[in-house]
């Protein structure tokens, strides 16, 4: 089976409500959907968020990126990953986001061609439901109080919230009173997403010491690892990276530091599905915790896909984070859904999701 086309689209997706990170507010996705059609007729999807501040894409260069390398990758055989990795290698440095599209798509088209799921081509099932954490980033005390409280009686077991946005005094507020509002027995966490110094990290750690909060996610800026490192030490809460970690040399060295218990893997900063399993497996090896995560906000071609890697990865100790749920509009007919706070790996072969041609023509930019 040989690749006859590829094709990126770029969407823009809007949001139920904006969600308010350190230095964003979020009301709008721009993403990129790869679409690759085999001389079979078969078709393989993609999709990837852009993220400037992430991995330095936007949209119309990852559009760019993918169109630089179809002409390079089109006839060559779609199940010879290998061969497909190295000549997108040779051809364009870099880039993760728009290889991330383009990978999602491979294994789309190959594991329908075969009639199974993503994740057997990975590896063993290790879970088919898992938890999926809920963000709570309005901003306010009162309003992500109630929302964890709402979604707490509607089953939802893990919650994400956003912190940097103001002091560390105030963010410990909101997440003490977040941790006590949900009660035991639930993974909250804390994402700072680059958001506070190291001296307000410290702050804030200590403020939320004795809480129920699980981790931190990076607290400050992603190249700053003597940062991550003197609030990993002056912390008994575990630190996590995100922004920070872009391939294995990244997790190694903040492990090798003492810099961070565990990551957040995203398929736009380490280049697609199979390498944030690969990125998986050596966290498992050094005994970090792992965090699954999309970036806000990526329809369900972005979830089915990071949802295999949850089936197929032996550890997700700090739950999965989808972002399909706060769309106003998904473009699949048969969306990834939370129900009772928990996604299932969707059924059927390939990502076992199926896109809507109009919605995408609706909503292409």
């Amino acid at each position: 089976m040989r690749i006859r086309f590829i094709e990126p689209l770029w969407v823009r997706l809007p949001m139920r409500r904006p969600m308010h990170m350190a230095g964003v507010d979020v009301g709008v996705a721009d993403n990129v959907l790869v679409r690759i059609v085999a001389d079979s007729g078969e078709t393989g999807w993609g999709e990837a968020a852009s993220a400037p501040t992430m991995t330095g894409e936007t949209p119309e260069g990852m559009v760019a990126a993918v169109r630089h390398l179809a002409p390079f990758l089109t006839g060559m055989h779609a199940e010879d990953f290998e061969a497909l990795d190295r000549e997108m290698s040779r051809r364009l440095h870099g880039n993760p986001g728009a290889r991330a599209a383009i990978d999602i798509a491979l294994l789309d088209l190959v594991a329908r061609h075969r009639n199974v799921p993503v994740h057997a081509l990975l590896g063993p099932v290790k879970r088919t439901r898992v938890p999926v954490l809920w963000m709570l980033g309005t901003g306010a005390l009162e309003g992500d109080v109630a929302e964890a409280r709402q979604k707490r009686d509607a089953g939802c077991v893990a919650f994400k919230v956003k912190v940097g946005v103001a002091g560390p005094r105030e963010d410990a507020v909101r997440t003490l009173a977040i941790c006590e509002a949900v009660g035991d027995g639930c993974l909250v966490s804390a994402d700072a997403n680059q958001g506070f110094g190291v001296e307000q990290a410290i702050a804030y750690v200590h403020a939320v010491a004795g809480s129920t909060l699980a981790f931190l996610e990076q607290p400050v800026a992603a190249e700053d690892l003597p940062g991550m490192v003197a609030v990993a030490a002056a912390s008994r809460l575990p630190v996590g990276a995100d922004e920070g970690l872009h391939g294995v040399d990244d997790i190694r060295r903040h492990h090798a530091a003492g810099a961070a218990a565990g990551g957040s893997l995203k398929t736009i900063k380490f280049g697609g599905v199979r390498a944030v399993f690969r990125a998986g497996l050596v966290c498992e090896e050094l005994g970090m915790r792992v965090n699954l995560a999309c970036k806000v906000a990526e329809s369900s071609v972005a979830a089915a896909a990071v949802m295999h890697l949850a089936a197929a990865l032996p550890g997700l100790a700090w739950g999965v984070s989808l972002s399909n749920q706060y769309l106003t509009e998904d473009l699949v007919s048969d969306p990834v859904t939370v129900v009772a706070g928990h996604a299932r790996v969707p059924e059927g072969p390939g990502l076992g999701v199926t896109v809507d041609e109009d919605r995408v023509r609706a909503l292409r930019r």
